[in-house]
């Protein structure tokens, strides 16, 4: 009877088994049924060795320029000789193709020479690199869309000239699958550039809609039921310069809820460093200050919290890695999936090809691994046995390597000690897509709780003697991640979330400029106490003295009503009217909130497009030119009042006797003191007010100067409120307080 009841629990196993299997299949064939061609949901099967192991090609941020030929022939020359030799399965460009700006940088629109020259390079790398053009993906860059009014009408270039508009693929969101014997690799792209393509310097985020956040949530879950599976995805805007949706969802909340393994993307450039990269966990806290700013690139150190229970759900974080730029860095970035390992390793051209590659797979840089799914797959055991039991890197090189040699460092003595080192085999396979060399070794030997006490380097030797070697990298077999902080620049545009930001800064900006416009005249009006010269000089408050500095400036009534109706018409009147498309038409204008302009039909108007990308104008205006105004008017009433107060007293005459004074007998009084007129011959500290205040007119010419040329403005027509109203008050200051 025993026996027949496990006979007949072996049939009922093999007989689910084989209709989850067949319904697996099923699933399968039909997602390469719905998603075989077009632009979208490609299916691409890996052949030949190594298995399990794919690598895709990251280059970003091109900017061909009729001003600048040498980033084309650059191009032209250098990447199609390197993809020929690292035989990628993907290239994904992200963004800004061409430049689409003057020499001078201060115009910008769409140049269709330009395109025309990016069409004409790719072709040619395509053609030296002897790879399919379908592995191509290209993205609309904030560049890309400088001043075109819709999407496929005659001043889209991009889907004229571009790969993926060739292609057909014109969706906003593009995905491909990479298929090899035991893995999936899901890569998704996306196109979050703004419906209508305003100029610079007000067209610098991306933003993301309801629609495409659901199309790309769609193509993220539409491969979850299969095969072990890796998801990356790629766009051009960094997450700290994408804004939300109306209806508050994100582009990291989408990507934490799948779990992604990385984001690439690009914008940034490495002008401002070349660690801009950013782990992102799902915090649980309600008052996080996460949704403004990150201090470190690290969100979060581990905290254990171990469920290897079968169907536990997914750690919820992801990287995003900003790759930096060809315009002037020449960049080129590897990405390497391992087993649903995922490592990078950034290249720069800027000193010519390069003549061998390395690229270690595993163990992982500790820097930029995802610590805690790391450290969860190796306390749950749920890691691959042969993934770990080797040290293994690409290397691809133009001519026969002939040695590679792994060095394992211990950092734990104070001092770089060597305590592995051993030479790799490439493993042999007639139809291999690259070459991959691996060392055996005893993992648990490299086991400990500190991320950086283990430092990994590869040397790789080529048949002509030539050798390479990669930087010294930290790596941590149990999951452990190395802390990294970013530069102060770098954290300025990774680490703040500046769409965020940006109502929150301009409140405050405007709050504050009100609060010093009023409380000083009510105190003034209403308030007992006196804030004069003598009270400060006693008493020495920093309070004290700028209260006395602000009631200066209320006793000249034409400057302080001027600066409160200034602030209003800030608030409630359009800033200016400007040329936003690049073929002319009719004009748009801008306030904080964004810019209305009518759609390419001119029957209908967009309601405030361009918000947050305003701010590059808004705050630097107020933070940078009212406020510092502000001060300096009343820095100069102030002035004129202790210059009024040396007067009195060097003159012996009381207040009352000098008011009743005119300028005639005032000027006689004081021309018979030497002392007076010694006082008088100087005040160097108004002097210095003035010249602050031409650098501070300056400055704003030159802010209306660039505004004027990017959307074609006379400011005399187009913004005279904007453009004179600063520089006439601070005139109107100086002439005011010239007397005491």
């Amino acid at each position: 009877m025993s026996t027949f009841f496990i006979v007949f629990l072996l049939v009922c196993n093999t007989a689910l088994t084989f209709h989850a299997n067949a319904t697996t299949r099923h699933h399968e064939q039909q997602q390469k049924a719905n998603h075989g061609g077009g632009g979208g949901g490609r299916v691409i099967g890996v052949e030949g060795g190594p298995e399990s192991l794919v690598w895709v090609v990251q280059l970003s941020d091109l900017h061909f320029s009729v001003h600048h030929p040498d980033r084309a022939s650059d191009f032209k020359k250098l990447v199609g000789p390197a993809l020929s030799m690292i035989n990628p399965s993907l290239v994904l460009i992200t963004g800004d193709l061409t430049d689409g700006k003057s020499k001078d940088l201060l115009t910008m629109k769409q140049n269709e020479e330009e395109w025309m020259e990016y069409e004409k390079i790719m072709e040619d790398v395509i053609t030296r690199s002897r790879l399919d053009k379908n592995i191509f993906y290209d993205l609309r860059g904030n560049h890309d869309n400088f001043g075109v009014p819709v999407v496929g009408g005659s001043l889209d270039f991009f889907s004229k000239y571009s790969i993926n508009g060739k292609l057909g693929r014109r969706g906003n969101v593009n995905s491909v699958i990479i298929e090899t014997a035991e893995w999936k690799h899901l890569f998704v792209g996306f196109d979050s550039t703004m419906s209508v393509g305003l100029p610079g310097p007000t067209n610098l985020f991306g933003h993301p809609t309801d629609e495409l956040l659901t199309e790309i949530d769609s193509e993220l879950s539409r491969w979850n039921f299969t095969k072990p599976l890796t998801k990356i995805s790629f766009g051009h805007f960094p997450l700290s310069f994408s804004a939300s949706s109306k209806s508050g969802r994100s582009l990291k909340d989408l990507f934490l809820k799948h779990s992604l393994s990385a984001y690439l993307c690009g914008h940034l450039h490495t002008r401002f460093g070349k660690n801009l990269k950013r782990h992102h966990h799902l915090s649980h806290h309600l008052l996080s200050s996460e949704k403004f700013l990150q201090l470190n690139m690290n969100q979060i150190p581990f905290e254990s919290n171990k469920n290897c229970s079968y169907g536990a759900p997914p750690i919820e974080e992801f990287w995003e890695w900003e790759m930096g730029d060809w315009r002037k860095s020449r960049a080129m970035r590897i990405v390497a999936i391992d087993r649903g390992h995922v490592s990078f390793v950034d290249l720069s051209f800027k000193s010519g090809t390069k003549k061998t590659i390395i690229l270690p797979t595993f163990p992982l840089d500790s820097r930029f691994m995802s610590s805690t799914s790391s450290c969860l797959k190796y306390e749950c055991q749920y890691m691959v046995p042969p993934s770990y039991e080797t040290i293994r890197a690409l290397v691809f090189s133009v001519s026969p390597i002939v040695s590679v040699v792994v060095r394992v460092y211990d950092l734990r003595p104070g001092h770089l000690d060597m305590v592995m080192e051993a030479l790799m085999r490439k493993h042999s396979d007639k139809s291999s897509r690259g070459e991959l060399y691996s060392a055996p070794w005893n993992y648990r030997a490299f086991e400990d709780p500190s991320p950086n006490r283990f430092w990994l380097q590869i040397e790789a030797t080529d048949v002509m003697g030539r050798s390479t070697i990669t930087e010294l990298r930290p790596f941590s077999v149990n999951g452990r991640s190395a802390k990294y902080s970013w530069s102060w620049k770098e954290f300025f545009v990774m680490g703040v979330q500046w769409a965020t930001l940006y109502y929150p800064i301009l409140w405050s900006a405007l709050y504050f400029l009100f609060f010093i416009l009023l409380v000083p005249k009510v105190l003034l009006v209403f308030s007992e106490k006196q804030y004069t010269y003598k009270n400060f000089v006693t008493k020495k408050g920093i309070i004290d003295g700028i209260v006395w500095i602000l009631q200066e400036l209320c006793k000249i009534p034409m400057v302080w009503y001027g600066i409160l109706v200034y602030l209003f018409y800030l608030l409630l009147f359009p800033w200016f009217f400007g040329q936003v498309f690049t073929d002319g038409g009719n004009r748009g204008y801008m306030t904080y909130m964004g810019w209305l302009v009518k759609t390419f039909n001119k029957k209908d108007m967009h309601e405030y497009i361009g918000s947050p990308d305003v701010m590059v104008v808004v705050l630097p205006h107020l933070l940078f030119v009212v406020l510092p105004a502000t001060f300096l008017c009343g820095a100069l009433a102030a002035e004129r009042a202790v210059h009024k107060e040396r007067v009195l007293s060097l003159s012996g005459k009381k207040e009352d006797d000098y008011s009743r004074k005119n300028d005639r007998s005032l000027s006689h009084d004081y021309q018979g003191s030497r002392r007076a007129k010694s006082c008088l011959g100087v005040r160097w500290i108004r002097k210095i007010l003035i010249v602050v205040c031409l650098a501070l007119c300056w400055k704003h010419f030159m802010n209306c100067w660039a505004l004027i040329k990017a959307y074609e403005m006379n400011p005399l027509i187009h913004f005279p409120v904007y453009s004179f109203f600063i520089p006439l008050l601070l005139a109107y200051s100086v002439y005011k307080t010239a007397r005491p």
